[in-house]
C-alpha cells in the first residue's frame, strides 16, 4: 500500500511540474559573472531546485557520516564496558565462592 501511495503521489507531483513547465516557458535573462544568456523560466527554476536539493543532500551526507562515526565509537565503548562488566562479575563470583585450592577452616567448636 505504501508503494502505491508513493507512486500516485509521484505521478501527481510530475503532473504539477509538467503543468508548471508548460505555463512558464517565457525566456528570462540570466546574468552570470562572465556574461548573460536567455533561458526558459522553467529551466531556471528546475536548475535552482536541483542545486538546492544537491546542497541539502551534501549537508545530510556529512551529517550521516558524522553520526555513523559516532555510532561506531559508541558501539566500541559499549563492547569495552560489557567486557569490563563480565570481568567484574567473574571477580565477584570468585570472591564469594572460594577457589578449589583454598584451605577450608573448621569452626572453633569442633
Amino acid at each position: 500500500m505504501k508503494t502505491q501511495t508513493a507512486l500516485i503521489l509521484g505521478l501527481l507531483f510530475a503532473l504539477v511540474i509538467a503543468l508548471f513547465a508548460v505555463i512558464n516557458v517565457d525566456p528570462v535573462t540570466v546574468n552570470y559573472a562572465f556574461g548573460s544568456a536567455q533561458w526558459p523560466l522553467i529551466l531556471v527554476i528546475l536548475f535552482s531546485v536541483l542545486m538546492g536539493g544537491l546542497a541539502i543532500f551534501m549537508f545530510s551526507l556529512f551529517r550521516t557520516m558524522a553520526l555513523k562515526r559516532q555510532n561506531k565509537e559508541l558501539i566500541r565503548q559499549n563492547e569495552q564496558l560489557k567486557k569490563e562488566m563480565d570481568e567484574l562479575k567473574v571477580e565477584h563470583r570468585e570472591g564469594i565462592m572460594p577457589s578449589a585450592d583454598s584451605t577450608r577452616l573448621a569452626p572453633d567448636g569442633d
